[in-house]
């Protein structure tokens, strides 16, 4: 569990282990966060049926699919709150005491596993869980324990490939808790380094229900079974339709259906819901390619590149393939040109301050560091960075 998150600064954690929600795309893997836009449940109910092979699936059999009560509690887990998680106990110590108890090895013992999707009941008694399923399971106790529990969406810093400049941006769901105090705390079945997190925001049940669907039609699309994705796909943006990468979801499977038109048209539904949705425009991008619309191929390969140009992550990434070559002088250069697209960001400065230090310029890395824990929220990276600092202070001394 994270510590605690005054004002309005969040913990955002992820991991890079995490198989959530993930996009299954022919050869790119992305997914973006979505802006609020004017709903989009008209276009889902127009949209046409998924044809191969002989098949013809429709709307209706997507409709038809039962929606498991995610947060859905049995006696079981009502009593294990009552033990673990009294009333009478502070909220902060309730939310202490029930999250010890879910990972407790002597208790629920609650393990890691990224094939283990499912509904608070079923990761209850089974005892392994994902980032999404585990978010089922404690936003369902942390209710029960009158605590204000919400799936909260992380989106990670997205990685580079060296050959194709392709870039991998992934997703991943955890809890937030609110105490009465004001502070926030942090719930994640894995969590890893903060430096990893780009942004976040909180979701709405019915969001998290969508997620489940979009799990389901993308393990199913992974087995190559069209007609039961495209059915939990639509089902995910009959729920939720103004999320944008269940859209870009439903074009991959259109096209694994050779459907390039309704591929084509779900695409561009999220870059209607988000005009940066890099995802969506990589996607564009090989299905042009693949037909030989050259004119098209060359716009999308320009906005893609022009979009990442303004990505500060891009930059950092920059800076970190040059670090790890020992250009110091370039890794600088990089993550200046990220901090000028994103000043707020305590990650990068620290990384400047990392730099400047293997440049030799300890006053430089101090200054870095040190506006690096003022604009922190994290207490554990708050920790970090000023043992650092010290570390660095000790050696300018003794350098001196």
């Amino acid at each position: 569990m994270a510590g605690p998150v005054r004002g309005a600064g969040l913990w955002r954690w992820c991991g890079s282990r995490r198989r959530c929600f993930v996009v299954f795309l022919f050869p790119v893997f992305l997914l973006t966060a979505c802006s609020h836009q004017p709903s989009f449940r008209d276009a889902v109910t127009a949209l046409p049926p998924l044809q191969f092979e002989g098949q013809v699936v429709t709307l209706e059999a997507a409709a038809s699919l039962d929606s498991p009560g995610l947060l859905d509690l049995d006696e079981a887990m009502r009593d294990f709150v009552a033990s673990y998680a009294r009333s009478a106990a502070q909220p902060r110590q309730r939310l202490i005491n029930l999250h010890s108890a879910v990972k407790g090895s002597g208790t629920l013992g609650m393990r890691y596993d990224a094939f283990s999707d499912g509904t608070a009941q079923q990761v209850f008694q089974r005892g392994t869980a994902n980032c999404l399923s585990y978010a089922h399971l404690f936003v369902a106790l942390a209710r029960e324990a009158g605590l204000d529990a919400r799936y909260q969406w992380l989106e990670v810093r997205p990685q580079w490939t060296r050959i194709g400049e392709r870039v991998a941006l992934r997703l991943h769901v955890n809890v937030l808790v609110r105490l009465p105090s004001g502070e926030q705390y942090m719930v994640d079945i894995d969590p890893l380094p903060s430096r990893d997190i780009a942004d976040s925001r909180t979701l709405s049940d019915g969001e998290a229900r969508a997620l489940h669907h979009n799990n389901l039609a993308m393990e199913a699309l992974a087995t190559g079974d069209l007609a039961a994705a495209w059915q939990q796909g639509v089902k995910a943006l009959q729920i939720s339709p103004d999320m944008g990468q269940l859209w870009v979801n439903l074009g991959a499977i259109y096209r694994a259906a050779g459907q390039d038109g309704p591929a084509e048209r779900s695409y561009f539904r999220a870059l209607q819901l988000d005009g940066g949705d890099r995802s969506a425009m990589n996607n564009l991008l090989v299905l042009y390619q693949r037909q030989g619309r050259s004119d098209e191929q060359a716009y999308w390969a320009e906005r893609v590149a022009r979009y990442r140009e303004a990505n500060p992550y891009y930059h950092a990434w920059l800076g970190d393939q040059a670090g790890e070559a020992g250009d110091w002088d370039a890794a600088l250069l990089h993550y200046q040109r990220a901090l000028d697209l994103r000043g707020d960001d305590a990650r990068l400065f620290y990384a400047l301050g990392i730099i400047e230090y293997r440049r030799g310029d300890y006053d430089a890395a101090t200054d870095y560091i040190g506006r690096a824990i003022k604009g922190a929220t994290l207490r554990g990276d708050i920790d970090d960075y000023r043992l650092q600092l010290d570390l660095i202070r000790r050696e300018a001394l003794a350098a001196r």
